[in-house]
């Protein structure tokens, strides 16, 4: 997720001449937030590539899903669009909602590491008008931050990651009807995942991984995207910065330790990663969370 014009949903509502969008942010890691205002539209999704979550902010108590006009939404109200949904809303009065836009490689992490479930056996669940007061809370503390000032744009993307975490654990299940072909053995993935998280300091390669399952790195690489949902190098980079964002966090180690303990070859390279990940330096996101709020 590069730029926000890549996103289906994002660009339905931008097109309309009854929405205007009050603020929008990419945080990296592929997830984007974008606050709308909207009044007497009709808008149709149609086979998204990426999961939207909603929040209704203020009003929508005339909005509902063409396919079901007696359900209509309110204030504190979430909404949630798996990739690939199709629905169409009619917006009858007016409405502020917040969106926050997940792409499916944010959601694999996601199954991966709070399901511990292969990424093609889960499913985010389509779902309307959610009383979920715990995520409305988030969403209206996400839409208070200003997401163009670093500091505050860190903060909104913790806040954004919690978001989605609380619906993979919430609302992801079995992908029904779903026979699997190909990948690696439950076991194999375990192992793998495990063996990464005990060496992410050390220069991990494709062709280590490939030999702890007995693999070529051909079929090793293809059969790791099968099962992960994303590819080996990818995995590894959002585990290491994962694992440096807990160090920025909770401690004061100096960067360059940082960068070593999480396989960075230098503070330098770690700095550039983390920045293209996060869209901030690692001492922007320490500085962000030490800051009293």
């Amino acid at each position: 997720m590069s730029s926000l014009d890549q996103l289906h949903v994002f660009n339905a509502l931008n097109s309309s001449p009854h929405a205007r969008l009050e603020s929008s942010a990419l945080f990296g890691e592929g997830l984007a937030a974008a606050l709308w205002s909207n009044r007497d539209d009709a808008r149709d999704y149609q086979a998204p590539s990426h999961h939207t979550l909603s929040c209704y902010i203020a009003d929508g108590t005339g909005t509902y899903r063409r396919q079901r006009p007696g359900t209509k939404g309110a204030p504190g109200r979430l909404c949630i669009m798996p990739a690939g949904h199709e629905s169409n809303w009619i917006i009858d009065g007016s409405i502020r909602l917040a969106h926050l836009y997940v792409s499916e490689e944010r959601f694999a992490m996601g199954c991966l590491r709070l399901l511990d479930r292969e990424p093609r056996q889960v499913q985010l669940h389509e779902a309307i008008f959610l009383d979920d007061p715990q995520q409305a809370l988030r969403f209206r503390q996400l839409i208070t931050l200003g997401w163009s000032e670093p500091g505050e744009r860190l903060l909104a993307s913790s806040l954004a990651h919690a978001i989605v975490d609380h619906a993979v654990l919430d609302q992801a299940g079995p992908r029904l009807g779903l026979r699997l072909k190909g990948g690696l053995a439950p076991h194999q993935r375990r192992q793998l995942t495990d063996y990464i998280q005990a060496h992410l300091d050390q220069p991990l390669s494709l062709s280590d991984l490939a030999l702890r399952c007995n693999l070529s790195e051909y079929h090793f690489a293809r059969m790791f995207r099968t099962s992960f949902g994303l590819p080996p190098h990818q995995y590894l980079l959002a585990r290491r910065l994962e694992h440096a964002c807990r160090l920025l966090r909770h401690g004061m180690l100096p960067l360059g330790q940082i960068a070593l303990m999480c396989g960075f070859a230098s503070a330098s390279h770690f700095s550039n990663r983390f920045r293209q990940a996060l869209g901030a330096t690692p001492g922007d996101y320490r500085a962000a969370f030490a800051s009293p709020r």
